[in-house]
C-alpha cells in the first residue's frame, strides 16, 4: 500500500499536509466542547451565576461545533481531490504499462484480470484515500488526545474505559483474523466472474449455435455463487460490528454514570459538584475514544480490499515487459524492406517444446514470400516474431540488416503494415479506422484513404454506407461482415505505406474472386514493397516469388509453386487436397 503512494505528486502531498492541519484543528475543536460543557455545568449548579456567562460558554460551544464542521468540509474537499487525481493517474499508469506489455505478460495476467485491476481495484484505492484522510488519520489523533485529557480524572472511570477499549480491540482482531482473508479472496472471485461473463458475451453466437445456454448459465451461477457467499460472509461479519460497538458505547456511558453516581453519593458536599462536572467531561471524552475505534473499525471494511487491490496494481506496475525497447531507428545503408531469419527457434513461455526450430530464410525488397503448412505448424508464430509480439528464443530476426531487438519499437512498427488473422476495428468512422495510428509521416489525406480502400476492394460497400467514408463503425466492427472487416483491415495496412506488408491469413475471409483482384491490385500499386503472406489456400500464394512450407515448426520446403510440387511431399499433399489435376498443371 505504501509503495503505491509513491505515485502521489508533490502538490497532492501539499494538499495532504493542509488536510492534516484541518484534521488537527477539527480534533482540537471537538475536544474543546466537553470543556465548555463542564463550565456550563458548574455555572448552572453554582448559585448566583450570571446568565450571560452561560450564554458565553454556549456561544463558544456553538463556534467550536461550526468550526469542526467547516474543518470537516475542507478535509473532505481535499480528500476527494487527492483521491480523484491519484486514481486518475493510477489508471493512466496501468493503461500505459499494459500498452507496453508483450503477449507473454498479457497472457500471464489475463485480459479479464487486467480490466478488473484498472477499474475495480483502482476504485477501492480511491475509496480508501477519500475515507482514510477523514478516518484513519483522525482516529489515532482523537484517541491519544482524548486519553491525555481524561488522564487522572478518575481511576474507576479509566478502568471502565479500558475494558471498553479492550472489547473493541478484540472485535477488530476478530475482523483481521477471520474477515480479511475473505476480502482478499473477493478480488480473485471478481476476476473470475468477469472472465466468465466476458467469455459468454464474446462467444455468444457459438453458445447459442450449440444450445449451450444452460451450461454457460451453470458456469456463471457457480462463479456468482462463490462471490456472493464470500460477500455475504464479510457483510454479515461487519454487520455485527456496528451493533456491538453501539452496545459497548452505551454500556460505557452507563458504567461511567453508575460509577459517578456512587462517587457523588460517597463524596462530601463541597466535592459533589466537581465530581459531577468531571463525570460529564469524562463521559464526553470517553465517547470520543470509542468513536475513534468505531472509525477504525469502519476502515477495516475498506482496508482489506484496498490492500489486496494495491498489491494487484503493484504487480502490474512492477512487471518488466519482456520486450525491451531498442535505440536503432534506421536499417543498414542500402538495406530496405529486407527480412531475414537466421537459425530462429521459438518456445512459448512455460512450454515444454519448441514451436519453431532452426528457421532460416531471407525476403528481399519487392519479393512476395508466402508461408503455408498444416494447422499448428507455426506459421502465425513465425510472422509474430517480426513485429516483436514475441522475441525469438534462439537465433536472430533482422529487418534491413538490423536485429529487430535493437530497433526502437516505434521505428520498427513504422516499417510494417500488419494485417492480423482476425480483423480488429475500432469504434469510429471508416476514415478513422483506415487512417489509424502513426507511421512517422504526415497523416494520410482523404484521397490516400480512398485509394487504400479501393486497392483493398472496399469501395463498393463503403460508398453505399450512410456517410460513406465518415460512416460509423461499431465496436469491433460488429456492423460489418467478416469480409468487409478484413478489407478495411487490409486498407489500413496499405494506407501506412510501409516497407513490409505482413498478411497473417488475411485473405481467408474473402471469396476467391475478391482475393485474386485484391492481390493483383496490391501487387501493381505496391511495387517494391516486401510482402509476407501466411495462407491456408494454395490459390492465394501460387504466384508468390517464394513459398516456404512449414511442418511441425521446421522448414521442409522452399521454392516456387512448380518447384515445390515436384520436390516437396507436404506441399504436394496440401495442393492436391485443394486443387484439381488441371489446376495443378496450369
Amino acid at each position: 500500500m505504501l509503495k503505491l503512494f509513491k505515485h502521489l505528486k508533490s502538490h497532492e502531498w501539499v494538499q495532504f499536509a493542509v488536510s492534516l492541519v484541518f484534521i488537527v484543528a477539527q480534533v482540537w475543536l471537538d475536544l474543546k466542547l466537553p470543556d465548555y460543557m463542564s463550565g456550563i455545568t458548574r455555572l448552572v449548579q453554582t448559585p448566583g451565576s450570571d446568565m450571560s456567562e452561560i450564554w458565553t460558554q454556549g456561544g463558544y460551544m456553538m463556534l467550536c461545533a461550526l468550526g469542526s464542521v467547516a474543518s470537516a468540509v475542507v478535509v473532505g474537499f481535499f480528500a476527494a481531490r487527492i483521491a480523484a487525481s491519484f486514481s486518475q493517474r493510477l489508471r493512466s499508469d496501468l493503461f500505459h504499462q499494459v500498452e507496453s506489455f508483450s503477449m507473454e505478460e498479457i497472457n500471464r495476467f489475463s485480459t479479464s484480470s487486467l480490466i478488473t485491476r484498472s477499474t475495480n481495484d483502482v476504485t477501492q484505492i480511491q475509496m480508501l484515500v477519500t475515507m482514510g484522510l477523514q478516518m484513519i488519520i483522525k482516529a489515532p489523533i482523537m484517541t491519544v488526545w482524548a486519553i491525555t485529557k481524561i488522564a487522572g480524572k478518575g481511576f474507576e472511570w479509566s478502568m471502565a474505559t479500558g475494558v471498553a477499549v479492550l472489547v473493541m480491540v478484540l472485535m477488530i482482531a476478530f475482523v483481521m483474523i477471520f474477515v480479511i482473508p475473505k476480502f482478499r479472496r473477493m478480488q480473485t472471485l471478481t476476476d473470475n466472474l468477469n472472465k466468465v461473463t466476458r467469455e459468454n458475451l464474446t462467444g455468444l453466437r457459438v453458445v447459442r449455435a450449440y444450445n449451450a445456454e444452460d451450461f454457460q448459465e451453470a458456469k456463471f451461477e457457480k462463479a456468482n455463487a462463490e462471490l456472493t457467499e464470500t460477500q455475504l460472509f464479510t457483510s454479515r461479519s461487519m454487520a455485527i460490528m456496528m451493533p456491538m460497538m453501539n452496545i459497548v458505547m452505551s454500556g460505557l456511558t452507563l458504567a461511567i454514570y453508575w460509577i459517578g453516581a456512587n462517587l457523588i453519593d460517597a463524596a462530601q458536599a463541597m466535592e459533589k459538584l466537581t465530581i459531577f462536572s468531571n463525570m460529564v467531561v469524562f463521559s464526553a471524552y470517553a465517547m470520543q475514544v470509542i468513536m475513534s475505534f468505531m472509525m477504525l473499525a469502519m476502515m477495516f471494511i475498506l482496508l482489506p480490499r484496498a490492500a489486496v487491490s494495491a498489491r494487484r496494481i503493484n504487480e502490474v506496475l512492477d512487471t518488466e515487459p519482456a520486450i525491451v525497447n531498442g535505440r536503432q531507428t534506421e536499417g543498414l545503408p542500402g538495406e530496405t524492406g529486407t527480412v531475414e531469419f537466421s537459425h530462429v527457434s521459438f518456445q512459448y513461455p512455460g512450454a515444454a517444446e519448441y514451436v519453431l526450430q532452426d528457421v532460416s530464410f531471407t525476403a528481399k525488397q519487392g519479393e512476395t514470400v508466402a508461408f503455408i503448412g498444416s494447422t499448428g505448424s507455426g506459421k502465425s508464430t513465425l510472422i509474430n516474431l517480426i513485429p516483436r509480439f514475441f522475441d525469438a528464443t534462439e537465433g536472430e530476426v533482422r529487418i534491413d540488416g538490423v536485429n529487430v531487438k535493437d530497433y526502437a519499437l516505434n521505428a520498427l512498427y513504422n516499417k510494417i503494415g500488419y494485417v492480423p488473422q482476425k480483423a480488429a476495428l475500432f469504434m469510429g468512422s471508416v476514415s478513422f479506422n483506415v487512417n489509424y495510428g502513426e507511421n512517422g509521416k504526415m497523416p494520410a489525406s482523404e484521397e490516400e484513404v480512398k485509394k487504400a480502400v479501393a486497392i483493398a476492394q472496399g469501395t463498393d460497400f463503403v460508398e453505399t454506407m450512410d456517410g460513406q467514408y465518415e460512416a460509423s463503425i461499431a465496436q469491433s466492427g460488429s456492423n460489418l461482415s467478416g469480409g468487409q472487416k478484413q478489407r478495411l483491415a487490409i486498407a489500413r495496412a496499405i494506407c501506412r505505406k510501409p516497407e513490409i506488408y505482413i498478411f497473417d491469413d488475411s485473405f481467408s475471409a474473402l471469396d476467391y474472386k475478391t482475393d485474386r483482384v485484391l492481390r493483383t491490385a496490391l501487387q501493381k500499386e505496391t511495387a517494391g514493397v516486401t510482402n509476407l503472406i501466411v495462407a491456408q489456400r494454395i490459390g492465394t500464394i501460387m504466384d508468390a516469388d517464394r513459398i516456404i512450407v512449414l511442418d511441425e515448426g521446421r522448414v521442409v520446403g522452399s521454392g516456387t509453386h512448380k518447384e515445390l510440387l515436384e520436390k516437396c511431399q507436404v506441399y504436394r499433399e496440401i495442393a492436391m487436397s485443394q486443387l484439381s489435376e488441371e489446376e495443378l498443371v496450369s
